[in-house]
């Protein structure tokens, strides 16, 4: 056999399992390529209460609700809102401490489950913020406030 030939066999044998590994990948994530759903979109589609999902959208303003409550001895801060994609509302609940950027009017992803229709419990908050986000602690700057544009 030819070298020419056998290149070119190596290429094919290597460009197959190239494409068969892609196609498992895609296969296998093809439910979970989304990185969140909106809440419009959790409403349209069955999805089980024992799957953990995340969900995007804005916080609904005069929606933030917090708590003290009591689990196992500790005081812990229950907060509930609501997010919005402009089109349908989820109540959100969770226990624990907010990201610094959120806020009401502000983009958030909570991950979590849905516990029943409109209402989802949240393990992770990710708050979203504008690529103009600056730090607090760096802001004052002198030479960072020069550069701004």
């Amino acid at each position: 056999m030819k070298k020419k030939n056998k290149r070119l066999i190596t290429i094919l044998i290597f460009m197959a399992f190239f494409t068969f590994g892609c196609a498992i990948l895609l296969f296998n994530l093809r439910e979970n390529l989304i990185f969140f759903y909106s809440p419009t979109e959790v409403f349209e589609k069955q999805i089980e209460t024992t799957q953990m999902i995340r969900v995007g959208g804005m916080v609904k303003d005069e929606s933030l609700i917090k708590k003290i409550k009591t689990i196992e001895g500790r005081q812990l801060e229950e907060i509930s809102f609501i997010i919005t994609d402009f089109e349908n509302e989820l109540v959100i609940s969770y226990i624990g401490i907010l990201p610094d950027l959120f806020k009401e009017g502000q983009g958030v992803v909570v991950e979590g489950f849905l516990k029943n229709v409109g209402k989802f419990e949240a393990k992770t908050v990710l708050a979203k913020h504008d690529e103009n986000y600056m730090p607090p602690e760096i802001k004052d700057i002198k030479s960072i406030k020069d550069k701004k544009i």
